[in-house]
């Protein structure tokens, strides 16, 4: 049982998004395409949990629901006991400063018109007017050299640093206020693999160094592997695993799961020639509509006659869950 403090409990979180009808008839009811369908999970003080699954999975979106750019359709995001989705604005603002979120896309998360040292102290002069100009940019120049920046471009623009020092700006915003958490929506992705590796090389320092925590979403489960604590296997919106990173990629139990671990490169090239790779068959299901029962059954090699009928649920403990009564 963990023994650290509970930041983040969720309990059967559910995005729905409605989607107007294509039919010719204009009074057809819109369709829910569920992104996120039933997710419980809970983060610890200090820990990394890695979400992975293919595009397409809600990974993003249960991110965004977490911290609000999204409204959650069932469900409670419970921050220190208190739920998130039930919150007025007020009081949701004043959460702001201790769950921060760090985005795909490196430039364009950043506005082009606002200096850098702009970009990292707008969220101290949203919180803490009271500071002088002097303070904020004390501050900014002492969080630019913590992630890797020179003080010297403070009053340069986006458009000039190379996509690893946007996303170190990114980071430098998101630490600023000193959050408790931070949501990392595959940071790395659209880097080169030697920048990947320094960015979460500084992810992992700034961490152990201020006892944050982290939600990283990847799609490479190496960089997953690396950096997490324990790992959340996504598919069609619905957790089909979760434990331990070290026990859940040593052995993993869901179909889906195996199947991802397998694509994963061996660094010894002749354990990697001897490597089965498990090939999943067909595309993801639309998450309009979804399969019945386990949504993973019509690209699963096990699947049962019975898998059609009910929706499987994670059976285990914390240090590792499934949900497939099929391989347990």
């Amino acid at each position: 049982m963990n023994q650290k403090s509970l930041l983040l409990d969720i309990k059967n979180l559910k995005v729905h998004f409605q989607i107007a009808s294509k039919s010719a008839w204009p009074w057809s009811p819109p369709t829910a395409l569920k992104a996120v369908d039933g997710v419980n999970v809970r983060l610890y003080e200090g820990e990394t949990l890695g979400v992975v699954g293919e595009s397409g999975c809600g990974k993003s979106t249960f991110a965004r629901a977490i911290i609000g750019l999204v409204n959650a359709t069932e469900g409670e995001v419970l921050w220190l006991g208190q739920d998130l989705t039930r919150m007025k604005a007020v009081q949701r603002r004043e959460t702001r400063k201790e769950i921060q979120m760090i985005f795909q896309d490196p430039l364009a998360s950043l506005n082009p018109r606002m200096t850098i040292g702009d970009i990292i102290a707008e969220p101290l002069r949203t919180f803490y007017p009271e500071l002088s100009s002097l303070e904020v940019k004390d501050r900014v120049k002492e969080m630019m050299m913590r992630v890797g920046l020179l003080p010297n471009v403070i009053n340069r623009y986006p458009h000039e640093f190379s996509g690893g020092q946007c996303q170190r700006i990114g980071i430098a915003r998101a630490l600023i206020l000193r959050p408790k958490m931070i949501i990392c929506d595959e940071p790395v992705s659209a880097l080169d693999v030697s920048i990947q590796a320094q960015v979460v090389n500084l992810l992992k320092e700034i961490q152990k160094e201020l006892g944050l925590s982290l939600v990283f979403i990847a799609h490479d489960l190496s960089v997953v592997k690396h950096i997490s604590d324990r790992v959340m296997v996504m598919y069609l919106g619905n957790v089909v695993e979760i434990g331990e990173a070290d026990k859940l990629f040593a052995t993993p139990k869901h179909p889906y799961t195996t199947a991802l671990m397998t694509a994963v490169p061996i660094p010894d090239p002749n354990l990697e020639r001897q490597k089965k790779i498990q090939m999943l068959e067909g595309d993801l299901p639309s998450p309009m509509n979804p399969p019945s029962g386990c949504v993973f059954r019509t690209r699963c090699p096990k699947a049962q006659p019975q898998c059609a009928q009910n929706k499987p649920v994670l059976s285990g403990d914390e240090q590792h869950a499934v949900a497939c009564p099929i391989v347990l």
